[in-house]
């Protein structure tokens, strides 16, 4: 695994690549916009986090300027339906001090502005963000806080669903898949994955 690249800038792209000289050996390296305008000149010498996605036909590292970076593109990584493309998308429209008062705020606008990311895909990142980076504070898009359900948990999610954008018959479908009882924003959170991996 390449944790790091420490050598000199051979050379920086408009598409977001630059290739860093370590002992010899160049490394290409995708970086989102504000590690591009930040990293410096060609020649200079350049410190980058990485991250070393493994897919069967490709190997392709990606570069940050800060650890802070490296680690939500890693919690977007982990997001479902989020593959390295979005995930650097995400991190070029928002540095990870936005990103984090996005989510604290129940921001779905700010992610909007991410090309690809309409407003269910938001409110899902929001859902599933907030926990893998720690944001204090968890609430859902419903009319108040999480709370767990002691009576038919169903019919909160429901609610939030519809609040969502989702069409009747995608909310009735999902709500048979979940028990009647239990914590509304593990519910929930349940609910948002089984729609996202029927579409």
């Amino acid at each position: 695994m390449i944790g790091s690249l420490r050598g000199t800038l051979l050379e920086k792209t408009l598409r977001g690549e630059v290739l860093v000289d370590v002992g010899g050996v160049g490394y290409r390296a995708l970086v989102p916009t504000g590690t591009l305008a930040g990293i410096g000149d060609v020649g200079a010498d350049v410190f980058v986090h990485t991250h070393l996605h493994v897919r069967e036909d490709a190997l392709t590292l990606y570069g940050f300027a800060t650890r802070e970076e490296r680690i939500c593109f890693e919690a977007l990584l982990g997001a479902h339906g989020v593959g390295p493309t979005l995930a650097l998308a995400v991190l070029s429209a928002h540095s990870p001090a936005s990103l984090r008062q996005a989510l604290a705020d129940d921001d779905v606008d700010a992610l909007t502005v991410v090309p690809g990311v309409g407003k269910k895909t938001a409110a899902r990142l929001l859902l599933e963000l907030k926990t893998r980076l720690d944001v204090p504070e968890l609430e859902m898009a419903l009319d108040g806080p999480s709370a767990t359900v002691t009576g038919d948990g169903r019919s909160d999610v429901r609610a939030a669903l519809v609040s969502l954008g989702y069409g009747p018959d995608e909310v009735r479908a999902v709500l048979r898949e979940l028990p009647s009882d239990g914590d509304v924003e593990e519910l929930l959170r349940h609910a948002l994955k089984l729609l996202a991996a029927v579409r």
